[in-house]
């Protein structure tokens, strides 16, 4: 009766060893061994910057090197297990195995999402904003719903979660929010959310119990580090203070170290209010600021690079990325890769792995067309 749950383990460790392959684990175990020679020297930690820089890439590498060799072990282990279910005819272990080859299968998924991270932004941390669309409260409310769904996305993967600015909704939800998400390979596994998202539900604000469409946007960004010149000079900037609002702490409404930045060439305006120190608040802001015309300028790039291919991609607000269909089905479908799953609670709750690796291998199809 185990016959499909060994056969299963063997795909498991097949799509691993190829994985394997292609990771190049071998130049990795090298690049380790260099890095943590130069942290053993005495004066490693003379340049704090390099220093960081060097810890953050060793704990990216040893990440790679380590995964996959505890996933192995883990499907070995299976594999025993599976063999031992099948001599005994254990028919009592069939549920314990399934929930084994189930959670293997995950940890198997987001091995293979890891390896197609191959962007030298992908390592960096992110900057995501989200802004409701038209439609009052209703957008406001599915505005908060995606936030809290990046999120516990990002909590699930263990990234840090820092809020920059928040900006609640009059009745409901939010009417702007914007989070430094930190850890390896944080922008890599958030960009693919970057994009308008629309709801499609009984709105629980009506009173008629109507069916409204609502749209949110996500806004994902590289963080800039100082590798990056980015010119922002003071003289294009004009600064506000003001007193925060929403969550923050006992300082919130006291003093006016919220700050928003407006630079005058771009037009963008950034806001940043969670620090307690005005000179903090606008120090993460100027950081927000160069992300966004860090991103500009790269889409620029990418623009021109499309009309050199003879291709244009339409980014115009509303043509969504993403539909979140709560009546009178529940679907969640991606119209870029065709994903779709019907289980639209899991996915509210953080659950996108299955969205992340589609757009990712997407990605790289289109890059190979080209």
């Amino acid at each position: 009766m185990y016959e499909e749950n060994a056969l299963q383990v063997e795909a498991f460790v097949k799509r691993l060893e190829e994985l394997r392959a292609c990771l190049n684990l071998d130049e990795a175990k090298k690049e380790i061994v260099a890095l943590e020679g130069e942290m053993a020297a005495q004066d490693f930690w003379d340049d704090q910057e390099t220093a960081q820089k060097a810890v953050q890439r060793l704990k990216i590498l040893k990440a790679t090197v380590s995964v996959p060799e505890e996933l192995l072990s883990e499907l070995e282990d299976a594999q025993v297990l599976v063999e031992l279910a099948q001599q005994e005819e254990e028919e009592s272990m069939g549920e314990e195995i399934e929930a084994t080859l189930t959670e293997l299968g995950e940890k198997l998924d987001q091995v293979e999402v890891t390896s197609l991270l191959d962007d030298p932004r992908d390592a960096k941390n992110a900057i995501v904003n989200i802004h409701p669309g038209a439609g009052g409260t209703e957008s406001c409310d599915w505005a908060e719903m995606l936030y809290r769904m990046l999120v516990r996305y990002s909590e699930r993967h263990e990234f840090g979660v820092e809020v920059l600015d928040y900006q609640p909704g009059e009745e409901a939800g939010i009417k702007s929010v914007s989070v430094r998400v930190t850890g390896p390979l944080a922008y890599g596994n958030l960009k693919s959310e970057a994009g308008v998202h629309r709801l499609v539900r009984i709105s629980p604000y009506d009173a008629s119990k109507r069916r409204h469409t609502s749209f949110a946007a996500v806004e994902v960004l590289t963080e800039v580090d100082d590798t990056i010149e980015i010119e922002v000079r003071e003289e294009d900037l004009k600064m506000d203070v003001y007193r925060a609002s929403g969550a923050g702490g006992q300082h919130v409404n006291k003093t006016s170290s919220a700050v928003r930045i407006t630079h005058g060439p771009s037009g963008i305006v950034v806001a940043c209010q969670m620090e307690r120190s005005q000179h903090r608040n606008r120090d993460q802001a100027i950081q927000m600021l160069k992300a966004k015309l860090y991103d500009i300028e790269l889409q620029k790039q990418q623009a021109e690079l499309d009309k050199q291919r003879g291709s244009q991609q339409d980014v115009a607000w509303g043509s969504q990325i993403r539909s979140y269909v709560l009546h009178p089905y529940q679907m969640v479908k991606d119209h870029r890769t065709n994903v779709e799953i019907g289980n639209i609670d899991r996915v509210l709750d953080g659950g996108l792995n299955p969205f992340v690796e589609g757009y990712l291998k997407w990605s790289l199809e289109n890059r190979n067309k080209n």
